[in-house]
């Protein structure tokens, strides 16, 4: 790992292809296979899904996180339809208006939280309201929830189920942003069936780039109807592969032997060894309690600075009102390492 890297806390995008995704890419890279997802390993990479979310599912694999939330999304929403999110969801802050584009403009209605984890009673007087509104207002047809969120932190099973049952009851589909979908999962320690459909979930995103893959990301129904005619979707989209075997490859790479939860563990067990070593750290406050690999810490100015002059990467984010400090998020990954981090905390 180069230096560079080793300083660069920005994101989990910014780690490099794991060993056993390159392998598989190799693997795959001979003879011919058929194209548009009708090859061999696309088949297989279906019924792996389906053994290891012990549930019938309907896998189709793109390459980033804004067309699979992009895509999901428009197949449970309609043109005039709402979708219902957390005010902080990627899909409503840093995709660039694709939701919008791809549902040919429904409307994202954003709820306020503490910590990017929505409360069932905000979602149920969100809904309210929407229905006041009669036909002035873009009638809310489904229900975001990032998991793991935007501000590092993972909702818990019975707070999950109690959000998707208030959208369940008011007839609203459920989608779930999984880009961190791992992290979740290693906090919790659950399953990815308990965590998903057994949660009141009708489509996930289930990420891939940010854990180890070059670029994989699987949009996963678990309703047959929902998955009607996706496949025509993503062509229309233009994010249908000729060459999907490829694609396939890295996320059947991922589910083996689930090395997908080995490396979420890796990265929550680094973010935590930062949180600790703020925590000794006097001038230091931690706003957000971390549960996966996301941590966000309000540091002074001049400490700030002098970390970034000694050559290490990371977000500077909006500071809350009347807090004294810089608030910075710092990202770890599967390929971050405990010398990483002792050397940021060293620097500090």
């Amino acid at each position: 790992m180069t230096e560079a890297i080793r300083k660069n806390f920005a994101s989990d995008n910014i780690a490099p292809v794991c060993p056993e995704v390159m392998h598989a890419l190799n693997r795959v890279n001979h003879g011919s296979a058929a194209a548009y997802g009708q090859d061999e390993e696309t088949a297989a990479l279906e019924e792996q899904f389906r053994a290891a979310f012990e549930h019938d599912a309907w896998v189709f694999p793109v390459t980033t996180g804004t067309a699979a939330n992009s895509l999901a999304l428009s197949a449970l929403v309609p043109p005039y339809g709402a979708v219902l999110c957390d005010q902080s969801a990627h899909i409503t802050t840093d995709e660039g208006g694709a939701p919008e584009f791809f549902t040919h403009g429904a409307k994202l209605i954003g709820i306020p939280s503490n910590d990017g984890r929505m409360n069932p009673e905000d979602i149920l007087a969100a809904i309210h309201l929407n229905r006041e509104g009669g036909i002035q207002s873009s009638p809310l047809r489904a229900l975001s929830v990032t998991q793991a969120t935007e501000w590092g932190t993972v909702y818990t099973l019975p707070h999950l189920r109690a959000v998707t049952h208030v959208a369940r009851e008011h007839g609203l589909a459920v989608h779930l942003d999984g880009a961190r979908l791992g992290n979740a999962v290693a906090h919790l320690g659950c399953s990815l069936a308990d965590i998903t459909w057994r949660s009141g979930v009708d489509v996930l995103c289930f990420g891939g780039t940010k854990n180890g893959a070059m670029g994989a990301e699987a949009v996963v129904f678990f309703r047959k109807d929902l998955a009607e005619d996706f496949i025509r979707r993503i062509k229309r989209g233009g994010h249908l592969w000729s060459k999907q075997r490829y694609v396939s490859a890295q996320l059947r790479a991922l589910l083996t032997n689930d090395l997908w939860l080995k490396h979420a563990t890796q990265a929550n067990a680094m973010a935590q060894r930062l949180v600790h070593g703020f925590q000794r750290h006097a001038g230091s406050n931690l706003p957000f309690e971390t549960h996966g690999n996301e941590v966000f810490v309000v540091l002074p100015e001049p400490v700030v600075a002098g970390l970034e002059q000694a050559g290490y990467h990371f977000y500077r984010w909006a500071t809350p009102p009347g807090v004294k400090g810089v608030l910075i998020r710092l990202v770890t990954s599967y390929a971050t390492e405990a010398e990483d981090v002792d050397g940021l905390l060293a620097a500090l």
